[in-house]
């Protein structure tokens, strides 16, 4: 089995609606992304002969996720008043929605599921909200 593996950051804004401490309020962090990717064999042909795949290519369309979210407001859907979005909206704040909580837990697994979308054959998705801290998923 071969894997590679590489990462991506971007800066955001969050909260956690319902939740009992600091991380209720808006703030902000510098998210990592790692992703795992796994192959049985490599490429026999063409620029990509003995590899999984080109890791600029990889790269690339994990780093595109992550500018989606660069210098945005992340929120889950229902989080804020409608007024709120649209105050936000006026001052032309991007706000990103999502149907689920923002948690590092999520964002893992979002990484996860967008990259297999891609077609990637994902091991581990991995979010660090600090330095120290990050949430894992492997489908």
């Amino acid at each position: 089995m071969y894997t590679l593996q590489t990462s991506a950051c971007f800066d955001s804004a969050h909260f956690l609606k319902g939740y009992e401490g600091k991380c209720s309020n808006i703030h902000g962090h510098r998210w990592s992304v790692e992703i795992t990717i796994a192959a049985e064999k490599l490429s026999e042909e063409g620029q990509t002969r003995g590899m999984v795949v080109d890791f600029r290519t990889l790269k690339d369309d994990l780093s595109n996720l992550c500018d989606e979210l660069d210098h945005c407001l992340i929120i889950e859907e229902g989080s804020l008043k409608e007024k709120t979005i649209e105050a936000m909206q006026e001052e032309d704040f991007r706000i990103v929605e999502f149907d689920f909580r923002p948690t590092a837990e999520n964002m893992a697994e979002y990484f996860f599921n967008e990259m297999e979308e891609m077609g990637y054959d994902v091991v581990l998705s991995k979010v660090y909200e600090t330095p120290n801290n990050c949430a894992a998923y492997s489908g």
